[in-house]
């Protein structure tokens, strides 16, 4: 202290954070005080809940604090719950007001005895109500809920926003199904999908460093084939919410005076109270996927940083604040050794249909081509760190025609949302896989192929509002052209109709009747 004399006067007292075991003794001191505010009986599961769910997925505070905070709101919150009115008493309130209501009408009309008679009804359901409602409230007197450990998930569930729970069947099953969910969204990239899904079975299971990331991998290999749709996939899977990823493009990081923008401008430099583009976002969502998106274009102060974060989970920003990265994923992704390899692509000789070995074989020499390149791009010390490198496949001409379903299911639903059927048929989508299908540039082309002949026709007899509700809009090869036709609701039933009647007529031998 700078006044001595005030200092002296003072004995200093330092108070460490209690363990977690002191934190459970604790929380059982507390506890009645906290059943007779409420009104409710906790648990000593649900205390111990409270210490261990607290330490686990609320880090930027410290016990007791942080399991307190959790008892008295699962508490508050079961409370609330059976103190809501029950569903049967507000269907009551509701009828009430609607015989009030239409006795109110038969006043203004005139029509007393119809108004007597709504009367007579009003006042025999307002007595059943209030008998009810005492009836109600006497048990809810002589309730005493109890407050367990699925409460306290709720509650830190309800402030992260990741369903927690103690591995429940549900959420088991879940978790073993993880390839399959992913692989709803991703097509291919069977490699790449398992080595995530392990990493987060890991750390859900409680077998991960309890300081690093959930998992920390390098995506590498050809552009368009999925990289940066797995990191979207794996945040929608794991968060329930797809924009639960922090996207960094590394491009904007090329100089070394950028790199500051990740923690913060330091003291005295514009925007030091803005807070870093990193740690201001991972504080804010710590339950993310960090995409740090062309890793390879980054300036090398970036790879000191994402040392520490992967070794240690915590990052300092420009105010000296620890951020922690313990309950995030890292993913970066990268095109190196890719220019080498279109390169060599038109060199050698490639069977015009690849079977599965040749594709395999092909897949290892790509993958010995990207490793070597990465290796001589990478300090040995920053791919260490690193969980798993994936080199993802190319994609071939079977799995471009399921995107091509996906990205179709996209569009059938924005037509939903207009009341308008969707309906693509099988030739038309071949010639649009024909037609979007390149082994460089992966599944991007397709996108704009879609665009072309699809959304792009569609959009002017959209807005030409030559449309109604029920109306489909059918896409079909025509002439060797995909084309886009919008039938109206009433024609399409007329079509149907006319087919079994000409179907009949052609095997009586008769003409269909006009």
């Amino acid at each position: 202290e700078k006044d001595a004399a005030l200092e002296r006067r003072f004995q200093p007292v330092f108070v460490d954070e209690p363990s977690l075991q002191e934190t459970i003794e604790i929380l059982h001191g507390i506890r009645p005080l906290y059943d007779k505010h409420h009104r409710v009986e906790i648990t000593d599961e649900a205390l111990k809940a409270a210490a261990e769910l607290s330490v686990r997925y609320v880090t930027d505070r410290s016990l007791p604090d942080k399991a307190i905070d959790l008892i008295d709101e699962a508490s508050a919150r079961v409370r609330m719950k059976l103190t809501t009115t029950p569903d049967n008493l507000r269907e009551m309130q509701k009828e009430i007001r609607e015989l009030q209501a239409q006795k109110e009408e038969a006043i203004a009309g005139q029509d007393y005895e119809t108004a007597a008679s709504f009367r007579d009804k009003e006042k025999k359901l307002k007595e059943k109500y209030v008998s009810l409602e005492m009836q109600w409230r006497d048990e809810l007197g002589a309730t005493v809920p109890e407050v367990n450990e699925e409460h306290i998930a709720e509650i830190i569930s309800s402030w992260t926003g990741v369903p927690v729970s103690r591995l429940v069947e549900e959420e088991t099953s879940r978790l073993l199904r993880m390839e399959e969910e992913i692989h709803k969204r991703l097509i291919g990239q069977d490699d790449a999908v398992k080595v995530i899904s392990q990493a987060v079975r890991r750390a859900r299971a409680g077998l991960k460093d309890a300081k690093r990331p959930i998992g920390s991998f390098m995506f590498l290999g050809p552009t368009g084939v999925g990289k940066t749709e797995l990191a979207r996939s794996l945040a929608a899977f794991l968060f329930d919410n797809e924009d639960a990823i922090i996207r960094l493009d590394m491009s904007e990081f090329m100089e070394r005076h950028s790199t500051a923008r990740l923690v913060g401008s330091p003291p005295g430099y514009v925007g030091y109270d803005d807070g870093g583009q990193l740690t201001e976002a991972v504080r804010r969502r710590p339950y993310s996927v960090v995409l740090f998106d062309e890793i390879e274009k980054a300036h090398p102060e970036v790879f000191n940083m994402l040392l520490q974060i992967l070794e240690d989970g915590r990052l300092s920003d420009a105010k000296g604040k620890a951020v922690n990265f313990s309950n995030c994923i890292v993913i970066m992704t990268s095109n190196i050794g890719i220019s080498n390899l279109k390169a060599n692509m038109s060199m050698g000789f490639q069977p015009s249909v690849p079977d599965e070995r040749t594709s395999s074989s092909e897949h290892g020499k790509m993958r010995d081509q990207i490793m070597e390149e990465l290796k001589r791009a990478f300090r040995p010390e920053f791919l260490n760190r690193v969980d798993a490198v994936v080199v993802f496949h190319r994609l071939d001409q079977a799995q471009m025609r399921n995107i091509v379903d996906l990205m179709l299911a996209k569009v059938a639903v924005h037509l939903a949302a207009q009341e308008l059927n969707f309906n693509v048929t099988d030739p038309a989508k071949d010639k649009i896989v024909e037609e979007g299908f390149d082994k460089v540039y992966g599944a991007r082309p397709l996108r704009r192929v879609i665009q072309r002949v699809i959304e792009d026709p569609l959009s002017e007899e959209l807005l030409r509002l030559k449309h109604g509700p029920g109306d489909t809009v059918i896409v079909d090869l025509t002439e060797g052209e995909v084309k886009m036709n919008l039938v109206p609701k009433s024609k399409e039933k007329r079509d149907r109709k006319e087919k079994p009647e000409k179907a009949e007529a052609a095997a009586a031998g008769t003409p269909p009747a006009e």
